[in-house]
Formats: C-alpha cells, structure tokens, sequence
C-alpha cells in the first residue's frame, strides 16, 4: 500500500497560450514549451527584451487564454 502523490489536473498542454495571473511576470503572455503534471510546473516562453525567455511557473500561476 503505497502512498500517492497527488496530481494536478491540467486543461494546458505545449503550445497552449496563457496569461500570467500571479508572480513578477503578471500580465505577460506567452506559449507554453513544457508541462510537468507530476510537480504541477509549466515552462512558458515569455518575449522580453526583444526575445523568448523561458519562466517555470506553478500551474496555478497562469490561466490559458
């Protein structure tokens, strides 16, 4: 009897576009490169400065648009 971590349900998958909605990148938008349903993660490509940068960001931090 093994104890199970729990999983979060995610409607994002790659290439959803989503909106920050918490954190020091609020407001941006940007596309998601990877989801890790196991720790509740996401890597969105944000563009600042002219280029995509990758952020890790808590599932609850963005909301797809």
């Amino acid at each position: 009897m093994g104890i199970e971590e729990p999983k979060f349900k995610m409607d994002i998958s790659q290439g959803s576009p989503v909106k920050i909605v918490d954190g020091p990148f609020k407001d941006y938008e940007g596309k998601v490169s990877d989801v890790d349903e196991a720790r509740g993660k996401v890597k969105v490509l944000v563009t600042m400065f002219g280029r995509e940068t990758p952020v890790e960001l808590d599932f609850l931090q963005v909301k797809k648009i």
